[in-house]
């Protein structure tokens, strides 16, 4: 997405023994990103890092020769410069091929560990990985891995670079190189859960630890077992769609949780059959379908007047988009968790269709206003209403981090 103004937001952990809470910037539109403010190297620099369940690799874009990548989108901050290289035959090398799914090759560069990412969209990062010091809420410093993206290519519909609200990913899937992980080798945290509420006015918050999970009204599901396909995602199982109480299609499809994706995705025909029931039931609306330049979403309604805040959208669409899966637990999505509002006042739909993928991928349009949980001890996870744009309860104090 493209913003023409950026607020530097200070990163505000809560902290414990054994938890940390940081504050999160962004919003689904316009920004299209939910990002950290993390501070690395020394002396400690800020970046902005988008936070991605669907990613085990924390990596930002740097600086690295020969020259400027052409190809690569503007980010906010200057290019970090890489300082230790993680060596071809370093233990972590392996660790990240293997999280991957792909073979290192060291005989061309041995001191150096390539990598290369592919993502669902066509998009491609390249890069080497680091070590460096990730500065945390205790006032103390640890080595993380991470990556240095030398070279972005854009998906098949980017036909140019462009500015990017976000410096990097901070990797939080599953896997053995992503930031939790590493932590908890570290001793910075004693356990390995992730959570994160996004908040439908923008920012919200990341909790990594148990010390913030609720102890009550917490509806827990199994993580599915990972596949080749999806090595590094938190999927509750299958689920089968519905629009009120209709069902659309009766195949049910494996579901996803990604943080890193600003949209919720659908398999090509079933995201058709929704699309069709949708329009169905506003024929008798007052709704009228319209382009609108403020969005690359292309399915937008004007109401009888500019909507204002997503609460105003209720009033016109009143079918809920609901997951039900095979634990008898459901997942329901309001108007508000499935559509943007633009500048112009128009409301547009945030599903969208994954042509090649028979998945289900919740992105943070339909997790806003819920705790989403990812306790990676027990193999569990869990959702629950929340208000998002409340900082977690603490006995810790407040530090500020920048």
């Amino acid at each position: 997405m493209v913003v023409s103004v950026l607020l530097l937001l200070p990163l505000l952990p809560l902290i414990s023994s054994s938890s940390m809470v940081f504050k999160l910037g962004g919003d689904v539109h316009p920004t299209g990103h939910f990002y950290v403010t993390m501070n690395i190297g020394e002396p400690a620099k800020p970046y902005f890092l988008d936070i991605d369940t669907g990613s085990n690799l924390t990596w930002i874009k740097c600086h690295a020769t020969p020259g400027p990548c052409k190809t690569c989108n503007k980010v906010p901050h200057p290019l970090y410069r890489p300082k230790k290289l993680v060596p071809c035959a370093d233990p972590l090398c392996d660790a990240l091929h293997k999280d991957l799914g792909t073979t290192k090759d060291c005989r061309e560069e041995p001191d150096q560990c390539h990598y290369q990412i592919n993502y669902a969209d066509g998009t491609t990062s390249l890069g080497v990985l680091l070590l460096d010091k990730f500065s945390l809420p205790t006032g103390s410093a640890r080595n993380i891995a991470f990556g240095c993206g030398y070279d972005q290519m854009q998906g098949p519909k980017k036909k140019a670079p462009e500015k990017v609200p976000v410096d990097g990913i901070l990797g939080l899937g599953r896997g053995s190189v992503d930031l939790v992980s590493q932590l908890k080798h570290s001793g910075a945290v004693s356990k390995n859960v992730i959570g994160h509420c996004l908040s439908s006015k923008g920012g919200g918050y990341l909790f990594i630890g148990e010390e913030n999970v609720p102890s009550s009204h917490v509806t827990w599901v199994p993580m599915a077992p990972t596949t080749p396909e999806e090595p590094n995602h938190y999927s509750p199982g299958q689920a089968t769609l519905h629009l009120g109480r209709n069902p659309i299609g009766t195949k049910p499809f494996k579901a996803i949780f990604d943080s890193g994706s600003t949209y919720t995705y659908l398999p090509e025909n079933l995201h058709a059959q929704l699309v069709s029931a949708l329009k169905a039931s506003l024929i008798k609306s007052s709704l009228k379908l319209v382009s609108d330049t403020d969005t690359r979403l292309h399915l937008c309604w004007k109401g009888p007047k500019p909507f204002k805040t997503v609460h105003d959208l209720p009033k016109e669409f009143k079918s809920l988009v609901t997951l039900k899966f095979d634990h008898g637990v459901t997942m329901t999505i309001p108007p508000e968790n499935y559509l943007i509002i633009t500048g112009h006042g128009n409301a547009c739909f945030g599903i969208l269709e994954l042509p090649g993928y028979d998945l289900f991928v919740i992105g943070g349009i339909s997790m806003q206003e819920q705790l989403v949980i990812h306790d990676n001890e027990k193999g569990r996870l869990a959702w629950m209403p929340s208000p998002c744009d409340k900082m977690p309860m603490s006995k810790a104090a407040i530090i500020s981090h920048i």
